[in-house]
């Protein structure tokens, strides 16, 4: 019933939302020289990659060394926006109809970050990840590492269609008031280190969820 009720809104979703993908598509073909899309592997469900699919915010500028350059260097003016008003995301709605993703779930984080989760946080990977979920309309980044993790286990627990349903309306609210978009002092959220504090290697681009 959850992966009917995903393919019914997310195919709705890319129906109603095509004439705004058009535009955003044209305006990031602008802003970034043609490279309108952002794809990145991240683990799915059982922790199977899968290429997610957003609109770009960021630039690839890189420092001498060929490093990309920190978050806050490299996202636009016009990817704030993007990134304050959750448009881009709105490519993801594809992911949720092919079946890589769900409307609600734990959102899909970095592949660096697999080994440093402990055996209670790796089953956020138990149920497909997710375009919005519990985590995001209880705090979205304003949360530290340790709790928006155990808030995903939390979802993966008690999952249920009502408990979706809840949290696809309290994401309407996040969302018109931009809540949570980035860590306070953060362009976006700094990367997960693990229990031990350990950063992983290169961790580009971390979701904001």
């Amino acid at each position: 019933m959850k992966r009917l009720f995903d393919i019914f809104l997310s195919g709705t979703g890319l129906l109603v939302f095509s004439p705004v993908m058009v535009v955003l598509c044209l305006a990031g073909a602008v802003s970034f020289g043609g490279k309108v899309f952002f794809r990145q592997q991240r683990p799915g469900f059982r922790g199977r990659s899968f290429w997610i699919l957003k609109f770009r915010t960021m630039t690839d500028v890189e420092d001498r060394h060929g490093n990309p350059l920190p978050d806050a260097e490299r996202l636009t003016r016009y990817g704030r926006m993007l990134r304050k008003t959750s448009l881009d995301e709105l490519p993801e709605l594809w992911n949720v109809f092919v079946g890589e993703m769900s409307l609600v779930g734990p959102r899909p984080l970095l592949t660096e970050y697999l080994p440093l989760y402990s055996a209670e946080q790796a089953r956020r990977h138990e149920v497909r990840p997710g375009l919005t979920g519990w985590s995001q309309v209880n705090g979205r980044n304003d949360l530290d590492w340790e709790e928006r993790l155990a808030k995903d286990v939390w979802y993966v627990d008690n999952r249920s269609c009502l408990l979706d349903i809840e949290i696809l309306f309290r994401t309407i609210g996040t969302v018109f008031q931009a809540r949570g978009v980035s860590q306070k002092g953060e362009a976006t959220m700094q990367p997960f280190r693990g229990s031990d504090g350990k950063q992983p290697e290169n961790a580009i681009d971390s979701d904001r969820g």
